[in-house]
């Protein structure tokens, strides 16, 4: 039997993956989650085979809950869920370990078939993703700025974009302002920008936050 934790800040969305989840017998236990904290305190008290996780969760955002997941429960998969299309986030959360992504317009069957996908050990990847993944090999020059970004990069940025202080992103991450510091210069450098502003402006119009 299967333990699954649905972690969305949405109670339809929470309701509509369970119903879809209670169609299997093969899930034990469906437990639901609204905030990151939540999520993590659910990880802390149990034991859970898949967690299904919103990238865009109202109190720490989805890729700090992922990789505490990777560092502290590495056997738990992770199925990424989002509003957001594959291109803002897809190959990014594959990279930090997630099983799968799925974009929320998807079909239910389509999202069912990512569970027993991931279940089985494999990865979830959509048939738009797997394009992405192709087109990254064959023409990396067409990717977006942020794909050059490493895991860390990547998630300080989308702090940043939204008005996170270095202080602020310092405490959520428990590292140190001078690194925090250091992972700004970087990002601002590899993605030819000056300012936050300019992170700001870049999030807003490639739909990532």
């Amino acid at each position: 039997m299967t333990n699954v934790l649905i972690a969305d800040d949405h109670a339809m969305v929470r309701t509509g993956l369970r119903h879809y989840l209670e169609q299997d017998r093969a899930f034990d236990t469906i437990a639901e989650t609204a905030t990151g904290s939540e999520t993590l305190d659910q990880l802390r008290r149990g034991h859970w085979d898949l967690v299904v996780l919103d990238i865009n969760m109202p109190d720490r955002s989805g890729l700090d809950i992922l990789r505490h997941i990777k560092a502290g429960h590495p056997n738990t998969r992770v199925l990424v869920i989002s509003g957001f299309a594959e291109k803002q986030y897809g190959i990014m959360v594959l990279r930090s370990g997630a099983s799968g992504y799925i974009a929320k317009d998807q079909a239910p069957e389509e999202f069912l078939r990512a569970v027993r996908t991931v279940l089985a050990g494999r990865r979830f990847v959509s048939a738009e993703l797997s394009d992405m993944l192709v087109n990254a090999l064959d023409e990396p020059s067409n990717q977006p700025l942020h794909s050059v970004l490493s895991q860390r990069e990547f998630q300080i940025m989308c702090k940043l974009s939204v008005g996170r202080t270095v202080t602020e992103i310092a405490e959520e991450l428990f590292i140190s302002v001078k690194t925090v510091s250091t992972y700004r210069g970087r990002v601002l450098q590899k993605m030819n920008f000056t300012t936050n502003a300019d992170l700001t402006t870049y999030a807003l119009n490639h739909g990532l936050v």
